[in-house]
């Protein structure tokens, strides 16, 4: 094996790593609150854009309106969000955070800025900006592969 190649090997293998244990922390802090994945991320949309329809949501989370339905209901019925009525459009509903809701995805913002001030606190900030960087390369890497492989699927990938 070319040493360049290993390297690459042995750098995919740290970015597979650091998948893994980010994704074990994620899953054991939404299970603290009594969230899922994609009951976060929900919470998270309506927490930075307000009440959205249904609609609008399974959009942003790149779902059918049948999943996202599911998403909802046991979203109200875990007390999360409330359907209220649409000011406008009287077909169609708008998802808002409850009290717990809303305290929830206050909980999940402070969450992250410690989590964030634990990882980088103590980067210089040329150093933050070579890491943005990188990070930034291989993300746009991995996108355009990704949808390589799928012309037709426009969703983000988060």
């Amino acid at each position: 094996m070319v040493e360049r190649e290993a390297g690459d090997i042995a750098m995919l293998n740290r970015l597979l790593e650091l998948t893994v244990v980010l994704n074990a922390d994620m899953e054991r802090m939404f299970a603290r609150e009594g969230l899922t994945q994609s009951r976060t991320h929900l919470l998270w949309l309506v927490h930075q854009d307000g009440p959205a329809t249904q609609r609008h949501l399974a959009e942003a989370l790149g779902v059918s309106a049948r999943n996202v339905t599911g998403l909802v209901d046991a979203m109200v019925e875990t007390g999360f969000v409330t359907r209220e009525p649409h000011p406008t459009d009287r077909r169609a509903t708008l998802v808002t955070l409850t009290g717990r809701g809303a305290d929830t995805a206050r909980s999940l913002e402070r969450g992250q800025g410690e989590f964030a001030a634990l990882l980088f606190g103590d980067l210089s900030a040329a150093e933050r900006d070579r890491l943005g960087r990188g990070l930034d390369h291989v993300i746009g890497r991995l996108k355009a592969a990704v949808l390589a492989e799928d012309p037709d699927d426009t969703r983000e990938r988060t």
